[in-house]
């Protein structure tokens, strides 16, 4: 079996879920035996090769072939001339578009995966070019694509409700986490280190800094958490928060909030895998304030890596979750300041210990492999 996927999300300046899932979907659709042949837009080669290589693909998949065309203006090539070709699809059994870059089918089966309905739910939080992108992608979708994958229920209704697909070719694949391993301790030392965490209890954000990830409500909580007396030794919890610099994110973030955090508030931008596991492996616990999410990756990989979590009281997030995280509704500072004590707080640990435990076995139910397995089985269906 040979597949063609798109891989420009990539090198996008904010990849995000979309370039996790690209990623680990044909990493792990190569260890099934599958050839991935993969395609990006132009950029200079060195910069696709460091993409690949920082993506951890590097040998498993082979490098993309990079196209003549800028982003911009293949995909608009793509969703209003039906050209050109994804390269690789020529000898390919079936074309994958892993987001709503949507390329012709050239007489191949072709499979769109479409993570959730934020630009027809939340049109403010995207920019001219994202809605035009968007409802150019979905139109290609439905016209082309024998079958559009999402990774939750919740989503599925999403975008069958509001991109005009048809439900009978809509399948649910939940996404996944790969097995955590425990960094060193000398990573472990080094990376605290550098950032200034040793001995410091921290509360971990991971994601796009962009408006319906809801981070206000949570820099908001975290201000409000109080001290603890003198004589207690307690120290109030640091925020940190890791990810890609997103989008529309001047005013996210409430300024007499950030003024009350001052030297708690660690804000690392975009993080190496190695340096992230760290965080994850050593936070006190990973809030995820989301007002909307397709599926909520960061939820599973903090779960794999023991930490407890509290995220959002939204429809994926609760079907992801599985009853394993704490939820709290969204856009509420005051009780998520009285979430985040009552776990940062638990000085027995039975309440969180049996959090961990119960996130460990959740996330223990998704793994990329699997992922990918369900992917395959739909290629060969299709093929």
């Amino acid at each position: 079996m040979r597949a063609a996927l798109n891989f420009e999300q990539l090198l996008s300046p904010s990849p995000g879920g979309v370039g996790r899932y690209t990623a680990r979907l044909a990493l792990h659709l190569a260890a099934l035996g599958v050839e991935v042949l993969g395609a990006v837009a132009r950029h200079p080669r060195d910069e696709v090769e460091r993409a690949w290589r920082n993506a951890g693909l590097w040998p498993s998949v082979a490098v993309p072939e990079v196209m003549v065309l800028p982003r911009p203006v293949l995909y608009d090539a793509w969703h209003l001339l039906g050209w050109p070709a994804l390269a690789g699809a020529g000898a390919a059994d079936i074309v994958h578009a892993p987001s709503l870059a949507v390329p012709p089918k050239r007489g191949k089966p072709l499979v769109v995966s479409v993570h959730d309905a934020a630009p027809w739910l939340f049109p403010e939080a995207f920019g001219r070019r994202g809605r035009w992108f968007h409802a150019m992608g979905a139109r290609a979708a439905a016209r082309r694509a024998d079958v559009v994958l999402t990774g939750s229920r919740a989503a599925a209704d999403e975008v069958v409700g509001n991109l005009g697909l048809d439900a009978r070719r809509v399948r649910v694949v939940p996404y996944g986490v790969d097995e955590f391993v425990a960094p060193d301790q000398a990573t472990v030392s080094e990376v605290l280190g550098r950032r200034g965490l040793v001995g410091v209890p921290y509360v971990l954000w991971v994601g796009s800094l962009e408006p319906r990830k809801g981070v206000g409500t949570l820099v908001s909580a975290m201000a409000k958490l109080p001290d603890g007396p003198p004589q207690s030794g307690r120290v109030v919890p640091h925020l940190v928060m890791a990810g890609y610099r997103g989008w529309h994110n001047e005013q996210l973030l409430p300024v007499a909030a950030l003024a009350a955090l001052g030297g708690r508030l660690h804000q690392l931008g975009r993080v190496a895998e190695t340096e992230l596991q760290v965080l994850y492996a050593n936070a006190s616990a990973f809030a995820f304030p989301s007002l909307h999410e397709g599926f909520g990756l960061p939820v599973l990989e903090a779960m794999a890596a023991g930490v407890p979590v509290v995220a959002s009281d939204i429809p994926p997030l609760r079907e992801v979750a599985g009853g394993a995280a704490l939820l709290v509704p969204p856009g509420r500072p005051d009780l998520w300041a009285e979430a985040l004590a009552s776990v940062l707080g638990d000085r027995t640990g039975t309440e969180v210990g049996a959090r961990v435990q119960a996130g460990l076995h959740r996330a223990a139910e998704h793994s990329w492999r699997a992922t990918a397995q369900a992917t395959l089985a739909v290629y060969r269906e299709l093929v």
